[in-house]
Order: C-alpha cells, then structure tokens, then sequence
C-alpha cells in the first residue's frame, strides 16, 4: 500500500557504513532487476580510498569478487609439533582480497546507476523506527528515513563474562619481498602451530603471493592483545629461524594489524521491524575463527533474495544454525580456560578429517552425520568439561 506523501520515506534502502558487509549488500542490490527501481542511500563515515585490510577466504563455488582475488591456492598446509601435512582442498579454492581492490569494484558498480544509489558522507550517530519506517540522525545534524536500515556499524556491547566468552583474534603482519626464491607460492601456510603457545592458541599464517613475495603474519586467539615488540619479535623470529632469512634477504613492503571480536555474546540480527545488522554488528565473524567475508556475503545474498521477492527481510537475516552456535561456544571456552590445548584440537581435526569436511563444518554447511564425524575425531575431554561449564551457564575460566 502506498504512503501518504508526508508520510513515505526519502530512500527505500539505507547503507549505514560503507565496509564489507555495507559494500556487499549494495553489490547485491545493484545486481539484482527486480530491485532497480529502489532508491538506496549509502553513508560511509571516511573516503575509502585506502587499503586498509585484506579479507582471505575459502568456496567451493563462484563469487563475484573472486576476479578480484589478489592470490588464489588449491593447497594449504598445517604444522605443528609431530605433524605436517600439506593438504589438497579439492573443489575448495582459498583466496583473499585487498579491501581497495573491492571498495573500487563495488564503487564503480553503484556508479553506474546513479538514479538508484546516492552514495555520502557522514557518521550516524542515532537509528530508530518509526511507524512507517526508520528515522537516521547524523553527526552534522542531518535527519534521513528510509523504509529499511541496514547497520553495519560495529557493535555496542555490554560484557557480561560472567554470562559470555570474549575473545580476540589478533595479528600483526609483514608483506615481504625477497632477494631469492624463498616462498613456494601454490600452498598457503595456514596455521603453523610450531612456536610456543605460552598457555594462548599461537600460531604463523603466510600467503605466498610468488617466490619472492609473501604476506607473514603472527596471529593469536587469545583475551588480550600484546606490545607491538612482541609481534615483531615473533615474526623475525621466524623469518630467521624458520625462512632463514638474514635482514639484507628481504624487505618489508607493507604492514597489516588487526583485532577481530570472537564471543559468543548474543549478537541481534536486527532492531524492531526495519533495522537489520550487518557485518560483525549481527554476528558474521565466525566466533571461532574470526573468518567473515563469506558469511557476509551469505547473508547478503539471503537478504536481496527475500526482498526482490516479497519486497521484506527474511525474518531469520542469517539463517544460522543453533548447533554451530553451539560449537563456536565450547571451542571459545576451551580457548578461555586452556588455549595452549587449541593447537591439538586443530592438529586432530586436520589429521583424521579430509580438509573438506572441515571447510563444509566451518562454513555450517554438514549433515548431523558429519558433526558427529568431526566431534568424534577430537579428543572429547575439553569439550566435556565446557559441556558442562556451558549447562551451568557460565564460562569456564583458566585455573592459576
């Protein structure tokens, strides 16, 4: 039904932050016939005209962004004390993306169709709904309404560690090059678990862009994150000790830091009837893995297609799965309470699971059948005692 003139709202659509769930959601919009006629608003606080991050991931089928893929590999390889193995993913490619490389794709996309999407700047400081709609409030004073919000501001939340776990995934890396062939550029180094764990999950990532160029990265899941030293203590370490790399071998071309939240803190999947979450502000990194891009592209494919055909959000967003919710929770209070045992979770399930499963069961996508499968292959008494921190409705916490 048609709104009253004074009453309808200026843009159909509106884009609260221009990131990757943001972004993504307006690529889908763009794409999609059914939508053309929407008028869809995007505010973004900064210019992104930077290279900021970089987002890795792993399909078994087709992306749009995939042509943007700065690096793609058909092998990965786990190591840890005792065990190696280099594994061939099968159907699975493993790729990553510069962030500039996809704000300019999705940036072209929405320029051209400018009588669909107006793009600004600006910081929302305020979204509410309204009887007909959402009301949006700016930094500059500015008042927006449109008939649906899409919010992919971080989240705001509260800790309750008494309740929830809250973790961090946290990196810092090195984009190398090389005087010599050092990288062997068709196997990334998914996680090297050989360093001491220091009662935390530690581990070395590298994505070998050639023979002489790759990105090293010391990544750690753990509550706190370290002095800067430390990082790089730890990475030219292992580009001595392992690489075997003096200082006259290589040069450090760019550099990559981030923390991504891992909790299993309740995360809303919208506000009342006409603010959906995007991004992390609804849960899309994998709370035991810190892995988004993909499942922010799930969800915003899940959100066009229920638009485009009943012109409403899908009333599940995400379409998550309670049981992996689940999962997430026992694997984040193991990390909690003993996160030096993470590396021997991980070494079991690379070692008794062909490596699609495991993909299958971190993208939530395996049968009843096949948890059980991956449950069975770790050894059960972590997972037990969090069982049983989980019924009494508490986080496990580390013992001095």
């Amino acid at each position: 039904m048609p709104y009253p003139p004074d009453l309808a709202p200026s843009y159909d659509y509106l884009l609260v932050g221009g990131g990757a769930a943001g972004l993504s959601l307006a690529y889908y919009l763009a794409q999609e016939p059914r939508l053309a006629h929407k008028r869809v608003l995007l505010i973004e606080p900064e210019p992104k005209d930077q290279n900021d991050r970089t987002w890795s991931y792993w399909a078994d089928e087709p992306s749009p962004f995939d042509e943007l893929a700065a690096g793609e590999w058909h092998n990965i390889a786990f190591r840890s004390p005792g065990f190696t193995r280099v594994l061939n993913l099968g159907k699975y490619r493993y790729r990553t993306v510069r962030g500039l490389d996809f704000y300019q794709f999705v940036h072209g996309a929405l320029a051209a169709r400018p009588a669909q999407f107006t793009v600004v700047r600006g910081r929302v400081t305020s979204l509410e709904n309204t009887g007909v709609g959402v009301r949006a409030r700016t930094e500059a004073g500015q008042e927006l309404t449109a008939h649906f919000a899409f919010d992919s501001r971080p989240p705001a939340i509260a800790p309750n560690p008494t309740k929830y776990r809250y973790l961090l995934q946290h990196f810092l890396g090195w984009e190398i090059e090389t005087t010599r062939d050092v990288f062997d550029p068709t196997v990334v180094e998914f996680m090297d678990f050989r360093g001491e764990q220091q009662h935390e999950a530690r581990f070395m990532y590298m994505l070998p862009f050639g023979p002489r160029r790759a990105l090293v990265e010391y990544t750690l899941f753990s509550a706190k994150m370290l002095p800067k030293s430390e990082y790089e203590a730890q990475l030219l370490d292992y580009l001595q000790n392992t690489l075997k790399l003096s200082p006259a071998d290589y040069r450090i071309t760019a550099t990559e830091v981030g923390a991504i939240p891992m909790t299993d803190h309740p995360l809303p999947t919208g506000v009342g009837a006409h603010i959906i979450n995007l991004g992390t502000r609804a849960g899309r990194a994998k709370p035991s893995t810190g892995y988004a891009f993909r499942r922010i592209q799930a969800q915003s494919v899940r959100l066009v297609a229920a638009l485009a055909a009943t012109g409403l959000p899908p009333r599940d967003p995400t379409g998550d799965r309670w049981q992996f919710r689940l999962f997430d929770t026992l694997l984040l209070d193991i990390m909690q309470r003993q996160g030096e045992t993470t590396r021997d979770i991980f070494r079991q399930l690379f070692e008794r699971n062909p490596v699609e499963r495991i993909f299958r069961f971190l993208d939530e996508k395996t049968s009843w059948a096949d948890n059980l499968r991956v449950m069975n292959s770790v050894a059960p008494g972590p997972f037990m005692r969090s069982i049983g921190y989980v019924l009494r409705g508490r986080p496990g916490q580390r013992k001095a």
